[in-house]
């Protein structure tokens, strides 16, 4: 059982994103006295891992991702926001979807990846790209301009 400390430690999010997900249900968490408690089937459930598969099947390849752009404005963050998550409606011959969270406040962004390997590869690419210094994607600036 993970304290709710624990878990924003292990995520890199603030206690508060955390107290925010058990309290609209995305965390299952129990409440002992005043504390909550996080079980770590539970976590796993949030970062999108399956239960335990039969020692028949190949081993699955999940892999969760959390990016932080710090410096970012609200509109940038939106921007680059609708970019993430219009990249994941591309059809992928992935086994497993590929997900996606983002999260905004006055000094960074949070980015959370989780699914397919190679489909979370492709998404850190083009992150990579777009927050590369000088394209002006995030500030609507046009080059050519």
């Amino acid at each position: 059982m993970y304290s709710v400390e624990q878990v924003a430690e292990r995520l890199g999010l603030h206690v508060r994103t955390v107290r925010g997900y058990i309290r609209s249900g995305r965390l299952k968490a129990t409440r002992i006295g005043k504390q909550y408690r996080i079980a770590r089937a539970d976590l796993d459930a949030l970062l999108g891992r399956a239960a335990p598969a039969a020692r028949d099947a190949a081993p699955a390849l999940e892999v969760a991702s959390i990016v932080t752009v710090d410096g970012i404005d609200r509109s940038a963050a939106d921007r680059l926001s609708t970019l993430v998550l219009a990249s994941l409606n591309n059809p992928r011959p992935a086994a497993r979807p590929l997900r996606a969270q983002t999260v905004h406040d006055e000094q960074r962004m949070k980015i959370v990846l989780m699914g397919d390997a190679s489909a979370t590869a492709e998404v850190l690419h083009l992150l990579d790209a777009v927050l590369a210094d000088g394209t002006g994607l995030l500030t609507g600036e046009d080059e050519n301009a």
